[in-house]
């Protein structure tokens, strides 16, 4: 993905907005989120938000395991517009939601912090 801004920070925020709206798009048409590559020389890694990166997990996870929404929602003990909004990455769910949900699905959420280097 290529953006453009007056900083590397500025950038990496439209990128950041890019990649977003690109996850919201492939859910929408219910398409399989590609996981991120490695970055060659001279390009920058844009990382999601931990919440959309949850709910792309939990997007793909439907896909591979062939769960249907109504079927989750059956799972978690929840009603199908609760489960609408965990695939909504404006919608600002609760974390533990999505890794119930998740967990559901036989998946397991593992956090890592990684030191990185200043633009």
């Amino acid at each position: 993905m290529n953006s453009v801004g007056d900083s590397v920070d500025e950038a990496i925020l439209e990128a950041v907005e890019g990649l977003v709206t690109a996850i919201a798009i492939e859910i929408d048409e219910r398409s399989p989120i590609p996981l991120g590559s490695a970055p060659k020389d001279g390009e920058y890694v844009v990382n999601v938000p931990v919440l959309v990166a949850m709910k792309a997990a939990l997007h793909n996870a439907m896909i591979e395991t062939g769960t249907r929404k109504s079927e989750l929602a059956r799972k978690m003990g929840q009603k199908p517009i609760q489960i609408d909004r965990l695939f909504d990455v404006e919608h600002s769910s609760k974390v533990e939601t999505v890794e119930l949900a998740l967990h559901k699905l036989n998946r397991n959420v593992e956090v890592s912090i990684v030191v990185t280097t200043a633009f």
